[in-house]
């Protein structure tokens, strides 16, 4: 499953077998077929380690019909074929695409799904960075049978109104057929329904918009993280044909002065950066993993994790909405200068991540906040336009969440009263010696005096790094676990001292690998500022953390 929940009643939909055939045709000796579990990364595979090129998956298919395939994620290029017909293309690893084989004869098929992570001049995103571009179907791929419309997604707006809530929910239903038809469509959430009749066109898409008042639910916060399913069946001639399950929470996101407001109540975030790799899996975590990185991020004291710098999978999300933790969530770029962001495909591309991101989303109640552009060039004009651009497609699809995007500590930025919300990068007391309320308070500074002043401030990034068991208690030097303590008392008690500042974000919380040409400057060739490692073995900063986190 690719949720944590049943999301059809009536649509047949099952996950694809797991072992499937891969073949890595630019592995020079190691290109003869091998069996992988899918999802996984190639780079699990001990003879994979450091692969980059093509992998190209085979599995076969007992299948007929109308077949929707939905693959979760293919890092970082996607072709898709079935029987040898190219169903479908995709780039970027970190969001889902559909890809539809129509009128199948029934029988077997064999489906061949190739990727593709190679650095390239068609790739704007993935680039060589500060964490690994990993290769393989990294998320799980399922097969589903289709009749002649389907429903394609529901967004759902909560609303507190005077009489109680109410869910406002947008839905797309697509027809397959090749004549027009009528159909009706149902929606139910928290016991409240309602229904319209639906005029299809041949082979089109229809947006359908039904309110449905429910009253006095119980709002989701994460004190209180109760969630409801909304479920819409599509319906022709009477009889149900499709249906689409996904679940909410009835909850408001504003922002009022300096304060992000979670129904009506002040937030106070205390959180982490968190890649999503884990130790010999890479990129592609089983569920165990996921729920183990919530369990230590609520014993930690974190109510929030933000998902740098990429799209996460929509399970763990379903966990952070079952758990309370919210979530920052951003669309897959960092660290590019107006260079890389002038590539011709780069906006084109991070467009489609951003919209993708929101679209495949948008219902997690646990996301109190859009993100993108980490550490990008908004000190430029070019720059602070593209920025301007995403804010206004994140605004443009979803009108429920504020917007950020995380700045680099060094001066001139230029976006500061575009957002709805400032996050800056500090690294005091890491990369300067400049001390942290210092560091802090010039950052303010500036950000008030260019478009930031009366909005919300959060310190996006902070931290400091340790290498797993290495100790130096008499000198505490730098990479020491020790060193990596005190740096991170000073910073997280300076940040969480100043009114102004609405919450921290650590980075990170576990070691992670980066890219080859990153590895002269990160020891171990990893990115080592986690409180825990990238096995999850907590270093002294755990207890440290944890102390402060629970005392502020």
């Amino acid at each position: 499953m690719d949720r944590l929940f049943d999301t059809h009643a009536i649509r047949i939909s099952r996950p694809c077998a797991p072992v499937w055939t891969l073949t890595t045709p630019d592995a020079g000796g190691l290109d003869a077929p091998r069996k992988v579990v899918v999802p996984s990364v190639w780079e699990s595979h001990p003879a994979l380690r450091a692969y980059r090129g093509r992998g190209i998956y085979e599995q076969t298919l007992r299948c007929g019909g109308n077949v929707r395939l939905w693959l979760g994620g293919v890092s970082f290029r996607a072709k898709v074929f079935m029987d040898g017909a190219l169903l479908a293309e995709h780039y970027g690893a970190y969001t889902g695409f559909e890809a539809l084989a129509l009128g199948l004869p029934r029988g077997e098929h064999t489906l061949r799904v190739e990727a593709d992570n190679r650095y390239g001049d068609d790739s704007a995103l993935h680039v060589p960075n500060d964490y690994y571009a990993y290769g393989g179907i990294n998320r799980p791929v399922l097969v589903e049978q289709l009749g002649d419309a389907y429903i394609v997604r529901c967004h759902v707006r909560t609303r507190l109104t005077d009489a109680g809530w109410t869910a406002e929910c947008a839905i797309r239903v697509r027809s397959l057929s090749g004549a027009p038809m009528e159909a009706e469509l149902c929606v139910d959430i928290a016991g409240h329904s309602a229904r319209t009749a639906v005029a299809l066109p041949a082979g089109e898409s229809v947006d359908v918009t039904l309110s449905v008042p429910c009253g006095d639910v119980r709002p989701w916060s994460p004190d209180d993280p109760a969630l409801y399913a909304v479920s819409a069946v599509l319906s022709v001639g009477g009889a149900p044909v499709d249906d689409l399950i996904d679940r909410v929470g009835f909850r408001e996101v504003r922002v009022e002065g300096r304060r992000i407001l979670l129904n009506g109540a002040p937030l106070r975030l205390k959180g982490f950066n968190r890649h999503e790799e884990y130790g010999s899996f890479g990129l592609s975590a089983p569920l165990e993993a996921m729920m183990q990185d919530v369990q230590l991020m609520r014993d930690l004291g974190a109510n929030c994790v933000r998902t740098c710098h990429y799209p996460n999978d929509p399970r763990f999300l379903d966990l952070c909405d079952e758990t309370g933790l919210l979530v920052w969530e951003e669309s897959h770029v960092r660290g590019f200068d107006e260079q890389r962001m002038r590539h011709p495909l780069f906006m084109e591309q991070l467009r489609a991540s951003t919209a993708e991101m929101v679209e495949q989303h948008f219902n997690h109640p646990g996301i109190f906040v859009w993100g993108s552009l980490n550490e990008c060039a908004d000190d430029t004009e070019y720059g602070a336009a593209c920025y301007r651009e995403i804010f206004g497609l994140l605004r443009e699809l979803d009108d429920t969440r504020p917007v950020t995007a995380a700045l680099l500590e060094r001066p001139g930025g230029r976006v500061f009263g575009d957002m709805d919300v400032v996050s800056v990068n500090l690294y005091p007391q890491w990369y300067h010696a400049t001390p942290v309320a210092e560091s802090l308070a010039a950052k303010l500074r500036e950000s008030d005096a260019n478009g930031g002043a009366d909005k919300p401030v959060i310190v996006s990034e902070i931290g400091a790094g340790a290498i797993y068991g290495y100790h130096d208690p008499l000198g505490r030097s730098k990479w020491s676990e020790e060193r990596q303590c005190d740096i991170l008392e000073a910073q997280i008690e300076a940040v969480l001292a100043n009114p102004d500042v609405t919450g921290i974000f650590l980075w990170q919380f576990a070691d992670v690998r980066v890219d080859e040409s990153w590895a002269p400057h990160r020891p171990r060739g990893f990115n080592n500022k986690g409180v825990v490692d990238e096995y999850r073995r907590a270093k002294l900063a755990y207890g440290t953390v944890k102390a402060l986190f629970h005392k502020l």
